[in-house]
Order: C-alpha cells, then structure tokens, then sequence
C-alpha cells in the first residue's frame, strides 16, 4: 500500500512540473481586481468627460475642436487604465512567482504574451481606425475593445490558469450584446473590464492564491 502512494506521489509531482512548465501559473487574482477597480474609476472620469462634450456642444462650442479634447481625454484615461493595470500586475505575478518557485519571464511567458499580443494588437488597429472615421462609428469603440480583449483571454487561456477562457468569452458575450446599445457602451464597458474582472480576480485569488 505504501509503494501504491509513493506511485501516485510521484505522478502528482510528474503531472505538477509538466504543467509548470507549460503553463503561466503565476497570474495573481489580486491584479484582475486592482484592473476591475481601475476600470470602474476610468469608465466614471470616461462618464464625466463625455458629459461635458455633450454639455459643451450643446451651448454652441466649437465641435470639431470639443470632439478632438473628448477623443485624446478618453484615450489617456484609457491607456491610464491599462498602465496600472499592467503595473499592477507586474508586481502581484512576481511576488506570486517568488512564492511559488518559478521564473516570471521565461518561454510559457513570451508563448501567452504573443498569443494575446496578436488580437489586442488587431483590436487596438480596428479601434483606432473607428476613432478616425469618428461619428456613429465611435460608438462601436467600446463593443470592439471588448470583443478583441475576450478574444486576447482566450487565444492566451491554453498557456495559463484554464478559468481565464471562461473571463474571455464572458467579455465577448458582454461586447456582442453592448453592440446592439451602442449608446450604453459605456456602461457594458465598465461591467466587462470592471465587475467582470473584480469578480474574476476574487474567484482566482480564493481558489490559487489565499494559501500562498
């Protein structure tokens, strides 16, 4: 019976260090919440800024020259968001790393990044050129950044935690249905990078990370 267990230990551990090296097990639930936290602090100063826009042009204010201010406000809001979360994350996947053993940057690292990088890289191009063409156009900004992101989370979901794919196709969901209310972009918006990944980030940090 004692020869059974050591057999089952040592396929444990077998089984243990082939996932660790295939898989980026590093990803800190307490990141996806700062990113949710975030995101739910950009959607309201997103909120704000198009609220003045519209108050702006309501009273007779040059629109092309309130259109540009909203537009260059909103992506530095947006790419605030993302640099902190990026940050954030930075320093909660490398403290997890420590903790548990393993390199931060090695070649399960720069397999997930690419496979993310490909469609966030697409999406960015795509939202970009919604921007250019602005009008109603703009209103699919929110919908695309969505979808693309989800797309991002599932492409990477086989080189890290499994529960990510479910994160990425919740996002898409959320960016296929905020298509058909473009005018609560906003509000579908703050539900998939914020709730969405405050609830995530609790999930995987209460089921990987509390006894760490």
């Amino acid at each position: 019976m004692t020869e059974e267990k050591q057999q089952l230990e040592a396929l444990r551990d077998i089984r243990s260090l082939m996932q660790q090296s295939s898989k980026f097990l590093s990803l800190s639930g307490l990141s996806g919440i700062f990113a949710g936290v975030y995101a739910l602090v950009g959607a309201y100063l997103g909120h704000i800024v198009i609220s003045k826009f519209l108050e702006n042009v309501k009273h007779g204010t040059n629109f092309t020259f309130e259109y540009r201010r909203m537009i260059l406000l909103s992506v530095l809001i947006c790419s605030g968001v993302l640099i902190l979360s990026l940050l954030t994350a930075f320093y909660f996947s490398n403290t997890k790393s420590k903790k548990l053993g393993q390199k931060l940057f090695d070649h399960t690292t720069l397999r997930l990044f690419l496979n993310m990088f490909i469609p966030l890289l697409a999406g960015g191009i795509f939202c970009i050129s919604l921007l250019y063409h602005g009008g109603v156009y703009m209103l699919l900004v929110a919908p695309s950044m969505l979808i693309f992101y989800g797309l991002a989370l599932v492409n990477g979901s086989k080189y890290t935690l499994h529960d990510i794919r479910y994160l990425g196709l919740l996002e898409i969901a959320i960016g296929i249905a905020s298509c058909f209310y473009l005018s609560a972009g906003l509000w579908f918006w703050a539900i998939g990078f914020g709730a969405l990944h405050i609830i995530y980030g609790a999930y995987t940090w209460f089921k990987h990370d509390r006894h760490l």
